[in-house]
């Protein structure tokens, strides 16, 4: 199934580059693990101008923009916006919240970027054809009521917290800093990167004695996803002392 995922995710890079011969195309929203495999894909091309945005400078979901060779690749011509919610701050919608109820809509997931939550406001970023139709349907988010405008008004809202993990591990294999950012054994942790539940910034990586270094992103299936801060020094035993922050 993940290899006839990819080939289509790469037919539609073939597809986008044919269409941007005219005029600018453009692929997403895509998530981190799909941003990945295109980058990938684009460092071969030499016939593709490109550029990732998803709204704002930290986007986590973004769009591929394909742009022609006369054209200079333009946030601005990106087809997103910006929708904010605005509600009482004493409510305390989440991230899920939002999502679902946009998706209650029966909207595809890639119509929607990043949703940034903060108090009393929600700034959700969506492909510019549905942001009216967001707005217009959505005054509840669960049993909380909303009102909606287009646009947004900076500063944003915060982006993520962190849960800050201390621990040691025996080298900087990814078995062994899987093990220690999931709270398992070392023998847990490569079971689940030969069953595909690991990815290393972003990518499937089924080698357990794959090497993670300072800066790299875990993510675990059913655990979360985890920024390597730091690798070392060594205790006094030998042993890889390793500090890194869990997303919230």
């Amino acid at each position: 199934m993940a290899g006839q995922y990819d080939s289509l995710l790469l037919r539609k890079l073939e597809d986008g580059i044919r269409k941007a011969r005219g005029r600018p195309a453009f692929l997403g929203f895509l998530d981190e693990s799909q941003q990945a495999e295109l980058k990938e894909a684009l460092t071969y091309r030499r016939d593709a101008s490109y550029l990732f945005w998803g709204g704002h400078e930290d986007a986590e979901r973004v769009l591929l923009g394909l742009f022609p060779d006369y054209m200079e690749p333009d946030p601005g011509a990106f087809p997103l916006e910006a929708v904010t919610f605005t509600y009482r701050k004493e409510d305390k919608p989440g991230h899920r919240d939002f999502l679902g109820a946009m998706m209650g809509l029966g909207v595809e997931r890639s119509v929607v970027g990043d949703i940034l939550i903060g108090q009393g406001r929600c700034v959700a970023f969506v492909k510019e054809e549905m942001a009216s139709y967001f707005a217009g349907e959505l005054t509840k988010i669960g049993r909380i009521g909303v009102k909606a405008s287009l646009g947004a008004q900076e500063p944003l809202p915060g982006g993520h917290t962190f849960l800050e993990i201390k621990g040691v591990a025996a080298s900087a294999r990814l078995d062994c800093l899987a093990a220690v950012v999931s709270r398992t054994s070392r023998e847990k942790a490569a079971s689940m990167v030969a069953m595909g539940l690991v990815q290393l910034n972003h990518r499937e990586t089924l080698s357990p004695s794959a090497r993670v270094a300072e800066g790299d992103i875990l993510s675990i299936r059913g655990q979360g996803k985890f920024i390597i801060d730091r690798l070392g020094p060594f205790t006094q035993k030998g042993r890889l002392s390793v500090q890194c922050r869990k997303y919230q």
